[in-house]
């Protein structure tokens, strides 16, 4: 979710999702942005925070300016390797808190989940499927 229009934008986030459904295909949407994901790595919250918040969350712990760099290519070929690599990070503690998020604000039209991230459903079939 990307809040920059307004009611419009609302309408398209939730109609894209329904459609998504309706196709079959399953959704993993983050409210208000991605970085929650990463951020429950490291924290639970389930207060509504704008994206700002996490980007200087996220910038303390990786030592960068995450709004300019963070967003960079080179950045997010690590990022994977970072949250892996960090003792203070957790997978299994994101997808919890994830599932926490989901459950607390499912029964909200989408657009008002927030905060809610899907990207949990999409790890757990990467962690089933990968090859080890």
């Amino acid at each position: 979710m990307d809040i920059k229009q307004g009611e419009k934008e609302f309408s398209d986030f939730d109609n894209a999702i329904t459609s998504g459904q309706a196709k079959g295909y399953k959704i993993a949407y983050s409210n208000d942005c991605f970085e929650l994901w990463f951020y429950l790595h490291y924290q639970f919250t389930d207060q509504k925070h704008h994206r700002t918040f996490y980007y200087k969350e996220l910038g303390k712990v990786f030592g960068c300016n995450y709004e300019k760099d963070g967003k960079g290519y080179d950045f997010c070929k690590q990022i994977y390797s970072l949250l892996k690599s960090d003792d203070n990070s957790s997978q299994k503690d994101a997808i919890e808190r994830a599932k926490t998020l989901h459950e607390k604000n499912k029964d909200h039209i989408y657009h008002l989940q927030n905060p809610t991230t899907l990207v949990y459903e999409l790890v757990e079939s990467l962690n089933e499927n990968c090859r080890k």
